[in-house]
């Protein structure tokens, strides 16, 4: 029985993943943050509160270590002087399942206070929301059906921000031509390093 329900909620994240609209926006996302950063020297700043948040940190630490320049910045603490941090040609990238955190609108609010053409990616399951409504580029996961039993403990749903986020660290990857050479300049330590150093001397392959 129980290997019969560990199969049946793989089976309803991989749905849920194969279902992530694939559209324009992801285009529009890479480009933004190809030019905030690589062409005008700014940050992509990431931010999201609870476990969209902790999602949104990962997708940042993956994009210093792919050659993007990136850090969390907490909506709350940012209310509490790291806003500070936020300057012109950053560019922040959202994650919010409803599309309606109080804390990220707070955040928006504030940051075109310091800058006020600042841009925004979101990631969220409402195209509606107030955060889509204001998005350069609006990401949506589709909406799926948590599997958590109670359909209230985002499950599926970071899932599928997590996914979202790789498509972007890829995206932006090919666009700057990043390298194995690139990559072990940042990775020093532990396997991925020595195996990048490896596909460096090797020619990438």
């Amino acid at each position: 029985m129980m290997k019969r329900n560990i199969k049946a909620v793989l089976a309803q994240e991989v749905e849920a993943v194969r279902n992530i609209p694939v559209t324009e926006e992801y285009d529009k996302a890479i480009e933004l943050i190809t030019k905030h950063v690589h062409e005008l020297g700014g940050t992509l700043i990431l931010s999201g509160m609870g476990k969209a948040g902790q999602v949104a940190m990962n997708i940042a630490t993956t994009f210093s270590s792919t050659g993007t320049p990136a850090y969390f910045l907490h909506p709350s603490e940012a209310q509490h002087g790291d806003l500070g941090i936020v300057r012109a040609n950053d560019i922040m990238l959202l994650v919010s399942n409803s599309g309606k955190t109080r804390e990220l609108l707070e955040l928006v609010a504030l940051s075109r206070g310091l800058v006020s053409d600042m841009k925004f990616i979101v990631v969220t399951s409402n195209p509606k929301s107030p955060l889509a409504k204001i998005a350069a580029a609006c990401l949506l996961t589709g909406s799926p059906k948590e599997v958590c039993p109670l359909g209230l403990t985002p499950t599926t749903s970071t899932t599928v921000m997590a996914v979202i986020g790789d498509l972007l660290v890829v995206g932006v990857m090919q666009q700057i031509g990043f390298t194995s050479a690139d990559y072990a300049k940042r990775h020093h330590g532990g396997y991925l390093g020595a195996k990048s150093r490896r596909q460096s001397k090797n020619g990438d392959k």
